[in-house]
């Protein structure tokens, strides 16, 4: 086996890993940056800072409880477009979206860093097993 193939998957790896906790450390510093505590009466980490997954989906599905609170059970859909409740609503399915898609960021960061060690899991393999096939020298 070539030697490019199991460097290629090591190198491919070690990319994949360093872009995962990278995109993760970005993302929980930028949510940690905005100061937001999920609020006291969430069903899970009520009080914690909003700085990773867990903490920023309590803190979405909070949002929309507060929301279906104050719009009497209707969504932004559901509202007329009159109704002076509809900017609120509005508002809430942004926040929730922002939240969400900052869960799917920590979800794919911990995919790529997955990856990248099968990645270099892979290589290894393939270096070791390159290594064996090699002809020993005969003295």
């Amino acid at each position: 086996m070539r030697a490019a193939a199991w460097i290629s998957s090591i190198v491919l790896g070690i990319v994949l890993v360093l872009g995962g906790v990278v995109t993760w450390s970005v993302v929980a510093s930028t949510l940690s940056a905005q100061r937001i505590t999920v609020s006291a009466d969430a069903d899970c980490f009520a009080g914690a800072d909003v700085d990773n997954p867990f903490a920023a989906y309590c803190q979405a599905k909070v949002i929309d409880k507060h929301t279906l609170g104050i719009t009497g059970g209707k969504t932004y859909a559901e509202l007329d477009q009159d109704d002076p409740l509809r900017q609120t609503a509005m508002t809430s399915a942004f926040l929730q979206s922002s939240l969400f898609t900052s869960v799917l960021a920590f979800g794919m960061s911990a995919v790529a860093v997955a990856m990248g060690l099968i990645f270099v899991l892979l290589g290894l393999g393939m270096r070791d097993v390159s290594r064996k096939a090699e002809p020993v020298p005969v003295s």
